[in-house]
């Protein structure tokens, strides 16, 4: 301080380069918010799902076990440098810092250095389209500006037409059911497929011979495909009961007053369900903030049914069949435990991704576990949800629905930590991961997904009940261990 006083020209300039070491730092800090974690949106006939981008080094890196798990046997030895995998029959062999492996015993050029970092193999993205046929077989498309990535022959197309007899209606046509979020906005339609491989037309821009539509837009990002409908009056989306054909007309008068508020997703009505509906409704494309008392700890729904059967896990077995299956036995298990459950397909019904997530958010339940079922790998895989782009700001007393997960999403991975560790303990194979499974993102409490796979080869092993009841304990103990927590949650 007396050397301040003293010479304060000094201490000028010490102040001046403390300022722009605090604004560099600021800065700094302020990029590093702004730069979210990227993912991979990866679509196959096995699983669709997303896989962390690893930056380094200014190049973008997938780990290439976390890519190829999902879709089929996997098993990685590491022994530094040198790094094998094995997926299904092909052997890969890599060494950390060459720009180059084997696959097969055959060499493979890769774009970029190999990474090793604790036991994880890292591969530059650029390499996927020319290294992952190597492995599958087959063909690998990827969209590295979009963020996309297909294995397979999996994309689905579209068609979009303006009525010929109603110019205010527009038409389309997939070549494979599709459920995507809807939002509206002055003078916009937007029509989001994070869950469906679509591909572009063959223009991007299609133009129409109507006054009130004149055209749609197609467009890649951030691992989603848009479709982008300019419009003068407001459209609301019906859709067709195959999913394949979506709808897009003017609001009738009776109808008017809930159509949804600007820039909200639109909501299918839910169908008639056991369970008691909310008297004061959400609107349409809002998840509610319920005042309701709660009724359950837990809401248990099997995934799939009715004309949506789910994986063809044999000849007869569809996925369908096998989650409710494995929803009643965790139901029965987590009742015996004191926790009050709801389950939410009890029978071969039809239930919307909405009308899950509206059941769920109704009961105000402390967790939501969802029951998917696989042929591909073995063991369980517990998802959590991936948000979409959007605004997560709440309006009045609703929340957005499309991001209705975001203050939950902590919990939700704690509760998968808990059951994975329990599935752990009985030896049950078991991977977190996340994902943009729909409705994982409506629910407004912790909620995760679980995958369950034979614990090998055997596909009746699904139906096994000593596997679908060490599986059910596991999970229901893991929702013991962190009950607390979920108690104490707002």
């Amino acid at each position: 301080m007396r050397s301040t006083k003293e010479k304060p020209a000094h201490g000028r300039t010490f102040w001046k380069q403390g300022s722009a070491i605090v604004l560099l730092f600021i800065s700094v800090l302020a990029l590093s918010a702004a730069a979210p974690e990227k993912h991979l949106s990866v679509f196959s006939t096995a699983a669709n799902y997303s896989v962390p981008i690893v930056q380094h080094e200014y190049r973008e890196y997938i780990d290439l076990l976390e890519l190829l798990d999902p879709l089929g046997n996997v098993s990685v030895r590491s022994d530094p440098p040198r790094w094998r995998i094995h997926y299904n029959s092909v052997l890969g062999e890599f060494v950390a810092g060459k720009p180059h492996a084997r696959i097969q015993g055959r060499d493979a050029e890769l774009t970029g250095k190999f990474l090793l970092e604790n036991g994880r193999g890292l591969i530059p993205l650029d390499c996927l389209n020319s290294l992952l046929p190597r492995f599958l077989g087959g063909p690998a498309t990827l969209r590295e500006e979009s963020g996309r990535l297909f294995i397979g022959n999996i994309a689905t197309h579209f068609t979009a037409s303006v009525s010929s007899n109603d110019p205010s209606r527009l038409v389309f046509h997939f070549t494979a059911p599709v459920n995507p979020t809807v939002a509206t906005e002055p003078g916009k339609v937007r029509l989001t497929f994070r869950r469906e491989p679509i591909t572009a037309p063959a223009s991007p821009m299609l133009t129409f011979n109507s006054k009130i539509i004149s055209s749609a837009d197609y467009s890649e990002s951030d691992g989603a495909a848009e479709i982008a409908v300019t419009t003068s009056i407001p459209l609301i989306a019906s859709f067709s009961p195959d999913g394949r054909t979506i709808t897009l007309s003017p609001a009738k008068s009776q109808v008017a007053e809930k159509a949804p508020l600007p820039s909200s997703p639109l909501m299918t009505s839910p169908a008639k369900n056991p369970v008691t509906q909310n008297p004061n409704p959400p609107a349409p494309g809002q998840a509610a903030q319920p005042s309701i008392p709660r009724r359950y700890f837990a809401v248990v729904d099997a995934s799939h049914g009715g004309q949506d059967r789910g994986e063809a896990l044999g000849p007869t077995l569809a996925e369908k069949d096998i989650t409710v299956q494995f929803a009643r036995q965790l139901k029965q298990d987590l009742e015996s435990r004191g926790i009050s459950t709801l389950m939410l397909r009890d029978s071969d019904a039809n239930l919307s991704l909405d009308d899950r997530a509206f059941y769920a958010n109704s009961t105000h339940a402390a967790v939501y576990i969802a029951f998917h079922a696989a042929s591909n790998g073995h063991g369980v895989r517990l998802y959590t949800a991936v948000l979409p782009v959007g605004s997560d700001e709440d309006r009045g007393p609703f929340l957005d629905w499309t991001t209705a997960q975001s203050s939950s999403i902590p919990l939700s991975q704690a509760t998968a930590a808990s059951v994975a560790a329990e599935l752990k303990r009985v030896q049950v194979s078991v991977r977190t991961l996340s994902a943009p499974l729909r409705p994982l993102n409506n629910v407004e409490t912790a909620a995760i997904a679980v995958e369950v796979a034979p614990p090998g080869a055997d596909l009746s092993a699904l139906t096994a009940p000593d596997y679908q009841q060490l599986v059910a304990g596991a999970i229901a103990n893991g929702v013991v261990d962190i009950r607390a927590q979920l108690e104490a949650a707002p």
